[in-house]
């Protein structure tokens, strides 16, 4: 069969499988186990579902596809894609919804059906040609139907030739009585097993008295068929290339021998079919072991070879996650102290976090692993490449949901990135999310660079609502206040704005190399008439302090700002005075 898939190829719809992962976390522990099967066998068909909308989406680029190499590649994944659906099939009927005898083979003879959707085809093609009952697929159609259980489908498929001949009609019609007559157990009647297992047998003796009597001798086809209904195993076996499978032989077996079948005896049949199917010429493939690993009911062994070869970390890690609720995996436990559910899923969601796009996913899965999901996000979160400011936002958000220490560092680096790309902006909002003082020193002195030689910020936004963020560092605080100030005197709120510049002097958190820069934003606010005396008795000082400090200033600004100092004290000393009289 050649099942290897390419571990790298991610499933289209892992997103959708990630949903139902998560779903079936929140399923709570003390509900009654009795109440959950019909949760848990539902969760199960979604999974299904799943793995066959992928399987569809292949088959469609497999057609559409122009390269010969590609088409062939996509025809290998839906092949393993089939495998593992047929595996989970049989885990689903075997394990989690565990049906009892009678029921069992109901639902094995479905699992058939869904696989062997070949028979439908034929069948379509036979029926819908200008004269059925000389298709040269025709009869076997009929006994494909009859191999399967589909005794209504097959009787229709035989009305065909019945109609056509007038002199047979009599062993046609006894065929079409043993067919109608043929006992299905029905789970939701009100007949017991004993009751349809008698009627079963009677029904079967019908069908051998049949073949004793010669009914059906003048036609060989219907014989085969009449042979099949008693269950004679080397007529069945005829039919290989109908069946194709051993498994398919196993399950017709059942239905025409032992139809109430229970779970415990299934193991023999299956083996013993194998052996039959296959011969003595012919090992079976890694498929045909995990399905007779599924028929003995070892689950462990399904799970290992599995994992082997298939080659697949998303159906192991799914299925194990499933039967692990449904408390089926309790006794195994792995010698490195995990046990085999998380360790499943961590492979998995480690696969998960290598992709570009779908990472984001792997976080939920590593959340659901009690005992090392925390270690392994916390290594992988290390290595997720920082692409963009809005990956880093994510990567951030999950590490802060989760208090974990990597925030800083990842702040960090955008910051720095930010400001060598010379994004002043986004570098000092990362370094306020760092909590990085130092940081944010340095570029509140870049941003303050900048406003010196242009004469105006950037940025605005965040400068505006800095907030208590603002008290990070010293000259952050200066910065934020210092827009502040700007803002103020765009408002026409000269008063307050003369106040911010003078606290931004007296609090000597403004570098000296803007002392000057503070004066002369000081100049138009004294032409106002709301600033007060002592704001310009202040402003003086400062002026007297900078030119003690700074005598390499041009000494024709000094003298302006002097002189306007000068003038404006004058003024306000007049206008006071006369205001007191």
């Amino acid at each position: 069969h050649g099942y290897c898939i390419c571990a790298s190829r991610p499933f289209p719809e892992r997103s959708e499988s990630h949903l139902i992962f998560v779903g079936l976390q929140k399923i709570k522990e003390d509900v009654p186990s009795k109440n959950k099967k019909s949760q848990f066998v539902s969760i199960s068909k979604n999974y299904r579902s799943v793995i066959r909308a992928c399987m569809e989406e292949l088959q469609q680029n497999a057609v559409s596809t122009q390269e010969g190499s590609l088409a062939s590649q996509y025809g290998d994944q839906v092949s393993i894609l089939l495998a593992i659906e047929l595996i989970w099939n049989l885990c689903e009927v075997l394990f989690i919804d565990a049906a009892p005898a009678g029921s069992l083979l109901l639902h094995l003879l479905d699992w058939v059906r869904l696989h062997k959707s070949d028979v439908d085809a034929r069948a379509r093609e036979v029926l819908q040609s200008d004269s059925p009952a000389h298709h040269q697929s025709y009869w076997d159609v009929v006994i494909s139907l009859v191999l399967q259980g589909r005794v209504d489908e097959a009787r229709q498929v035989l009305s065909k030739q019945a109609s056509l001949r007038a002199e047979s009609s009599s062993v046609f019609k006894r065929m079409d009585v043993l067919l109608h007559t043929m006992p299905i157990f029905n789970p939701t009647g009100t007949q017991t097993l004993t009751e349809f297992d008698v009627k079963w047998r009677h029904w079967h003796e019908e069908c051998d008295r049949c073949l004793q009597d010669n009914t059906f001798a003048s036609n060989r086809h219907l014989e085969t068929i009449c042979k099949i209904l008693v269950g004679d195993e080397d007529t069945i076996l005829e039919q290989k290339e109908l069946l194709s499978t051993w498994y398919h032989f196993l399950v017709t077996r059942l239905l025409f021998t032992h139809p109430t079948i229970k779970p415990p005896d299934l193991h023999y049949y299956a083996q013993s079919s194998m052996s039959m199917f296959l011969g003595l010429r012919a090992s079976p493939e890694p498929l045909d072991i995990i399905l007779l690993s599924a028929f003995e009911f070892d689950l462990h062994q399904v799970i290992k070879d599995c994992s082997i070869a298939l080659n697949n970390w998303w159906f192991v890690a799914h299925l194990t996650d499933l039967l692990d609720h449904c408390k089926l995996l309790q006794s195994h436990n792995l010698h490195f102290g995990s046990n085999l559910r998380e360790f499943l899923v961590l492979e998995y969601a480690s696969g998960l976090f290598t992709h570009h796009s779908l990472w984001q996913l792997a976080v939920d899965y590593f959340d659901h692993c009690p005992e090392f999901g925390r270690v392994y996000l916390e290594l992988q979160i290390e290595r997720v490449p920082l692409d963009t400011e809005r990956k880093a936002i994510k990567v951030l958000r999950i590490c802060e949901d989760r208090q974990m220490s990597e925030q800083g560092s990842i702040c960090k680096i955008m910051a720095k990135r930010a400001l060598r790309n010379n994004r002043l902006g986004s570098a000092l909002s990362w370094s306020i999310r760092a909590k990085d003082a130092a940081f944010a020193t340095l570029i509140s002195e870049r941003f303050l660079q900048d406003y010196c030689n242009k004469g105006s910020f950037t940025d605005l936004d965040l400068l505006d609502n800095l907030g208590p963020a603002m008290l990070l560092s010293d000259r952050l605080t200066f910065l934020g206040k210092y827009r502040e100030f700007h803002r103020l005197y765009g408002e026409n709120r000269f008063s307050e704005a003369a106040k911010l510049l003078l606290s931004l002097m007296t609090a000597k958190i403004a570098p000296r190399s803007l002392w000057m820069t503070l004066l002369t934003d000081a100049l138009p606010l004294l032409e106002q008439k709301e600033v007060k005396t002592q704001t310009t008795h202040a402003l003086q000082s400062h002026f007297t302090l900078v030119k003690k400090f700074d005598e390499d200033i041009e000494s024709t600004k000094t003298e302006l700002l002097r002189l306007a100092l000068a003038r404006n004290l004058a003024m306000a000393i007049v206008k006071e005075g006369t205001i007191e009289t």
